[in-house]
């Protein structure tokens, strides 16, 4: 019996272990500062890590070395006296005491400096960006654009430029990370925090918050994407022009039909009567990959869905689902759902949005 009952316990056991090591082995872009880092805050994280692992391991298999040792060799047995007790050698106390110490402070010289080295400074040539939390999404500011050049979810950088971003959140605590960059920097209502890192290598950076904010939390995701100098200037001119005007005759029917819903109360399109300030800015959105706090890739099907069914797709979020027709679903005061060909027109104009 106790053999089966071990065997029923060993199965479960086994699934979650292969669980594990599946989400560990997923092909998609990994999120660690352990291997391949790209930003400058990230390898010095990476310098500290790597000595004090390797002392924490040499303390750890010495002593469990010598808790082993000892319960072995003076294990009771038959016949054995009682062993010589120790406690009050005070030279022992000493030793055991000093020895923890010593280590402690070994390691916190490279901490100090450590800390000291990733600390925040604004510099005359960084790229200053403001970082705004929101629940579920990241939104960025270009400090000193003119235009003033405002974005979401995807953060776009120039390569060996260090850049330095506050960050803010208007609604509750949430934490910015991009781990082949940077550290974890809270983003706290009411209190202005920095960072600061240079990306060393162009190519796409996953991130996340990583301070649980309430029911989308794991849904709260970011990309970083870093460019040449040359790319990054071509970027953020195309940034600052206005947003482009529709030319199909669906987009331009969508345009129509967005402008004269309660979408302009919460989304900004630059030089249109759209000036909301709760959602994305969405005047370049058709020049991000992905939407939704970097949760769906930006294709007209992905942005339908979305505008069907906002809710279902990311629990807790503001915006309501536009769908008609749809069961046990009970819209706000005063808000009236569109037709699906009307939004397909609304998503033809938004993927004309270059």
């Amino acid at each position: 019996m106790e053999r089966r009952s071990l065997g029923r316990l060993a199965r479960p056991a086994i699934i979650l272990a292969l669980i594990f090591l599946g989400t560990a082995c997923a092909s998609h872009a990994p999120q660690d500062y352990l291997h391949h880092l790209a930003g400058s805050e990230a390898r010095s994280a990476s310098r500290l890590f790597t000595p004090v692992f390797w002392i924490a391991a040499f303390v750890f298999f010495f002593v469990e070395g010598l808790v082993v040792f000892a319960a072995v060799k003076f294990r009771d047995r038959p016949g054995r006296e009682e062993p010589k007790q120790i406690h009050g050698n005070s030279a022992l106390e000493l030793t055991w005491t000093a020895i923890p110490a010593l280590i402690l402070a070994v390691v916190a010289v490279p901490t100090v400096l450590t800390i000291f080295s990733v600390a925040a400074k604004p510099g005359p040539n960084q790229v200053k960006i403001h970082v705004v939390g929101h629940q579920w999404w990241w939104e960025y500011q270009y400090v000193g654009t003119n235009p003033e050049v405002i974005t979401a979810n995807e953060l776009v950088l120039p390569v060996n430029k260090p850049a330095y971003f506050t960050l803010d959140s208007v609604d509750v605590i949430h934490s910015f990370w991009v781990p082949k960059l940077s550290g974890k920097q809270d983003v706290v209502p009411g209190r202005t925090n920095t960072l600061e890192f240079t990306p060393f290598e162009t190519g796409e950076y996953y991130g996340q918050c990583t301070e649980y904010c309430s029911l989308s939390h794991a849904n709260m995701r970011l990309r970083v994407i870093v460019k040449t100098q040359a790319d990054f200037d071509a970027w953020l001119q195309q940034q600052q022009a206005p947003a482009a005007q529709p030319t199909t005759t669906q987009a331009q029917q969508g345009q129509q039909i967005f402008m004269s819903n309660i979408c302009i109360t919460c989304h900004t399109i630059a030089g249109t009567q759209a000036s909301g300030q709760v959602g994305p800015n969405l005047t370049h959105f058709a020049s991000r990959g992905t939407f939704a706090g970097s949760m769906f890739d930006n294709t007209p099907a992905n942005v339908d869905a979305w505008i069907h069914q906002t809710s279902l797709l990311k629990p807790g979020v503001i915006m309501p689902r536009f769908g008609c027709g749809e069961t046990n679903y009970q819209p706000p005061a005063g808000f009236h759902c569109i037709s699906d060909a009307d939004i397909q027109s609304i998503v033809a104009y938004l993927e004309s949005l270059k």
